[in-house]
């Protein structure tokens, strides 16, 4: 048993990494993209907004299949439209071509990471142990090859379409070779599907249960909309991150193009190995904890660049937010997957499509703010959304919410 777990965690470490190379080698190459297209700057920000409506789409579609069907059978799937959607906006020579193309890509990405981290859960649930976070890291990591690869690609004077394509076809191959070892469908789901389909739901008493309370239990739990609103709030914060803070170093505290890119650096490495560490951190202090003293952290990582007018001290408070966001949103989905086995994927998906949702949100939000105050003074919402997260961490503490830890026995029964 500890063999499939290591061999089905090897396969969500390939996923996540698949995933966050393939939209790293994307987002090389949107200027090539854009040249071939012939599109201006505005067209394709606007374009860029069918990526995240596709996204949203493919995470509420596949999130109920997951859970009907077993991670093992759409998760694979999932990564193979994602791999041969990369190469579509490479062929892309208009603008209507392109917004086909990204939609696509955005359906992919979106399936894959519901289903990706709906097999995680399911993999953290084997464990008895807090595994989340790292699969995170790892994507972050797979961003940070593309990059690597894409630059050099680039200098060789690769072609968009040419790259792309030998970007889908080692990504449709390293999804085929991750699939055996995927889990199959939990126990607990399975025999629940079976006796639906052969009798009525019965309750511990043997009667039959109200088909009424059934329906009741299949809508979405309220404490899984909180959670939501929490992935909203830290996400938006880091969309605000990812846009905004090299620009803001630029412009508000005038540094120079390279300095200014140290603000993403290092807000992007201190999300990456906080990740890399929040795992450990979880597992002993729980993840109300994370959550908690994460978002509260960030929040003063964000106040330092808010009234900072000395550029090392904004790159250190850049540094803070990352660390502080690094280990919330794991933690959210984790909480999700874990309500409800028989749902997993359906609570994963709400949750990651409401943050994603926040995630495109932030950043014109703080566009809009630009209107009436200084940019720097316009990232309070993140700072205050930090603040209120960090006073709601408490949602997290739910028997439902952990990993099966403390019921071993369970475990073992389930795995045999």
């Amino acid at each position: 048993m500890q063999r499939t777990l290591r061999a089905a965690r090897a396969a969500t470490f390939a996923y996540f990494a698949l995933n966050g190379f393939v939209l790293g080698m994307w987002v090389v190459h949107i200027p090539a993209v854009e040249r071939r297209a012939g599109i201006s700057h505005a067209v394709l920000g606007s374009l860029l907004l069918l990526l995240g409506a596709g996204a949203f789409a493919g995470m509420q579609l596949v999130g109920p299949l997951a859970d009907r069907f077993g991670a093992r059978r759409v998760v694979p799937v999932s990564a193979g439209l994602c791999a041969a959607a990369v190469l579509l906006p490479g062929l892309a020579t208009s603008g209507w071509a392109l917004g086909a193309a990204l939609l696509v890509l955005g359906l992919g990405n979106g399936c894959l990471d519901v289903s990706m981290n709906a097999h995680a859960v399911q993999v953290e649930r084997g464990y008895g142990r807090p595994v989340m976070s790292t699969f995170h890291a790892v994507f972050s990591l797979g961003g940070v090859a593309a990059a690597l690869v894409g630059a050099r690609t680039l200098s060789w004077g690769w072609s968009a379409p040419a790259t792309l394509a030998g970007t889908a076809a080692v990504a449709l191959a390293a999804a085929l070779a991750a699939a055996p070892a995927l889990l199959p469908r939990a126990a607990g789901a399975a025999g629940a599907e079976a006796a639906g389909a052969e009798a009525p739901a019965k309750t511990a008493s043997g009667t039959a249960a109200d088909p009424g309370a059934v329906r009741a239990r299949r809508r979405t739990p309220g404490r899984i909309w909180a959670l939501a609103a929490l992935a909203l709030m830290v996400m938006l914060s880091e969309g605000v991150a990812n846009d905004w803070s090299v620009l803001a170093t630029r412009d508000v505290l005038h540094a120079p193009a390279a300095t200014a890119a140290f603000a993403y650096g290092s807000f992007a490495t201190a999300m990456t190995v906080g990740r890399l560490l929040t795992d450990r951190v979880a597992g002993r202090f729980g993840p109300v904890l994370v959550v908690r003293w994460g978002a509260a952290t960030a929040a003063v990582g964000m106040a330092a660049v808010v009234f900072s007018h000395w550029v090392p001290l904004a790159l250190a408070g850049w540094t803070v937010f990352g660390i502080g966001l690094s280990g919330t949103v794991p933690q959210l989905f984790s909480a999700a997957g874990h309500a409800d086995q028989d749902a997993a994927g359906a609570n994963v998906s709400k949750v990651a499509g409401l943050g994603y949702l926040g995630m495109l949100a932030g950043p014109a939000a703080i566009g809009a703010l630009t209107r009436a105050v200084p940019l720097n003074v316009a990232f309070v919402l993140p700072l205050g959304l930090c603040a209120v997260a960090a006073a709601a961490a408490q949602i997290l503490r739910t028997p439902e919410a952990a990993p099966p830890a403390a019921r071993p026995a369970a475990v073992a029964d389930a795995a045999a």
